[in-house]
């Protein structure tokens, strides 16, 4: 669509059916998919082939949008930083990670919890609507935008803070071209119904007017709890909002996809009799929260959704599920699941990091408010101590279930006093599994609700360098070995052959991380040589439809 912030709603409503513009994810515009279906003006395009995850790895939330030819996804980081992931892809199979949202600061206003950014493309700005804990509130519905989809983006602060907590914003235009944002009123976390809402936002994006408007509520028994994660589209004469129902997270979730429509913006809404609309199935546990997108004249959903092999442990994947819409106009998936109809073997995506870049990959994440300092030099990653919690912690995403990430630590006997430095499987800052050198040993240790545990030490080899490695079996189990040979041996400490329970691990609303720590007095700097990642492959599904 044009960019037009002077020009008339209604004109821009009409400009944009005229262009067949797909509101989330099919061309640089801002209107409905809806109005590629009405026209007619989309190609009819060969199905479309993905094995999923196409977001493998912790990616909650996912949304999509697309710029010219390329589509941008984003993703929710919660307290990993730096916030909000963004990756681009010409497929819609392959992407790469190229930034984030707020790559350095946070935005002054928010200190964590940063959830749910739905990406957005309108005439030549891309705006972010994303959720994050207001310092001293509570959840709230921010903005940023950038003049390019790689940023750097503008924060615009916070549009609406209820009480109770705002989240999950989705911008929306109405059958007049009036702009509006959708959001959740979070009143699940204080034991109460969960409203969804909307009101006007204004053309510059960075301030609601006029009243809000309660659209619905959960109200049917398999929402339970909870609605949230509302998308918009518009099709013939309804808007339909897919929603999310239920409980999102953990081993013992119970997500699921509804839908509801209305011939106008504001409503009345009307569920769908037939709801959820999209559950799980063997492979996929919990589908929820995503974009819906058209390619040429079909649809598909962006979602996350738990892979049933790996679950807590690897956290909610970005999965895409095609639908199709019924005679009488409701859409449906099909069997009701996100259900590729062939398995195929995926390469795993892996990494390996000989720190020999000028900046750290972008790959890399750390404990939102606990960002670490990182030098590169000479083919050395130098990562300053920190003495809370885990330390200075740099962490990777796993992808599978089984993964094996080794590092290299230099000069481990010359650590400063009270310096500890190694190689983790992290959790959150208090829920950590170590294997670290330092004080003159090689010690294990596990760091649980913030309570720290030895399981076992030995005397710190002699040697210039020691390569630390970590196995993860089936997610939770974790054996832990060193070589004083660049890997040509591997030792154990003695009496740690069997594998560590590490189940402890995964927070509520996030996936494991594999990576390095450093721990210990500020003015203690502890240098690795390298970093490896590699995720061992398992069966994936494959769409072809």
């Amino acid at each position: 669509m044009l960019y037009l912030p002077k020009t008339s709603p209604a004109l821009l409503l009409a400009l944009s059916l005229l262009l067949g513009a797909c509101q989330r994810a099919t061309t640089s515009g801002g209107t409905p998919p809806a109005a590629t279906a009405q026209t007619g003006a989309g190609a009819e395009l060969p199905a479309l082939s993905v094995v999923n995850p196409v977001l493998p790895g912790d990616f909650p939330d996912p949304s999509i949008t697309k710029v010219g030819d390329t589509y941008w996804a984003t993703a929710t980081s919660s307290n990993w930083g730096p916030a909000f992931p963004l990756l681009h892809s010409t497929n819609l199979t392959d992407w790469q990670l190229v930034g984030h949202v707020f790559p350095q600061e946070l935005p002054t206003w928010a200190d964590y919890y940063f959830w749910a950014p739905e990406i957005s493309q309108e005439g030549n700005k891309t705006y972010i609507y994303y959720t994050a804990h207001q310092k001293d509130g509570n959840l709230a519905v921010g903005i940023a935008s950038a003049d390019r989809p790689e940023g750097p983006y503008t924060d615009h602060g916070p549009l609406v803070a209820q009480p109770d907590g705002s989240i999950d914003g989705f911008p929306m235009r109405d059958e007049n071209g009036q702009l509006y944002l959708i959001w959740k009123e979070d009143g699940n976390s204080v034991q109460q119904p969960t409203p969804i809402w909307a009101q006007r936002l204004n053309e510059e994006h960075t301030a609601l007017v006029g009243e809000k408007k309660e659209l619905f509520r959960n109200t049917a028994p398999w929402e339970g709890n909870l609605v949230e994660g509302v998308c918009m589209v518009k099709r013939d004469a309804y808007f339909y909002a897919f929603y999310a129902g239920n409980g999102c997270c953990g081993h013992g979730c119970t997500y699921g996809i509804g839908v509801a429509r209305s011939k106008s913006l504001l409503g009345p809404w009307e569920k769908y009799e037939q709801n959820p609309i999209l559950t799980k199935n063997e492979q996929w546990a919990c589908p929820g929260h995503g974009t819906v997108f058209t390619r040429g004249q079909r649809w598909y959903m962006l979602h996350h959704a738990y892979d049933t092999r790996s679950f807590e442990f690897v956290g909610r994947q970005g999965v895409i599920s095609e639908f199709s819409w019924t005679p009488d106009g409701w859409p449906a998936f099909k069997n009701s699941n996100p259900v590729p109809p062939r398995q195929a073997n995926v390469a795993p995506r892996n990494l390996t990091d000989e720190f020999d870049q000028p900046t750290l990959l972008p790959s890399w994440q750390w404990p939102v408010q606990e960002r670490p300092t990182v030098a590169l030099r000479g083919g050395k990653l130098l990562l300053t101590a920190q003495p809370q919690h885990s330390g200075a912690v740099l962490g990777q995403h796993t992808t599978t279930a089984d993964y094996t990430a080794t590092t290299t630590l230099l000069s481990p006997a010359k650590l400063p006093a009270g310096t500890i430095a190694g190689i983790a499987a992290h959790g959150d800052p208090e829920n950590t599994l170590a294997l670290t050198v330092g004080n003159g040993k090689l010690q294990l240790w596990q760091l649980e609700k913030g309570r720290q545990k030895t399981l076992g030490e030995v005397k710190l080899p002699a040697a210039a360098a020691l390569t630390l490695r970590l196995q993860a079996q089936n997610g939770s189990l974790f054996r832990f070995s060193w070589s004083p040979d660049n890997g040509r041996t591997w030792q154990h400490l003695p009496g740690l052959t069997a594998p560590i329970n590490g189940a402890y691990l995964p927070p509520w609303d996030r996936g494991v991380r594999a990576g390095i720590l450093a721990k210990g007095p500020a003015s203690a700097t502890v240098a690795f040589e390298n970093f490896s990642l590699e995720n061992q492959p398992t069966a994936a599904q494959a769409t072809d439809k």
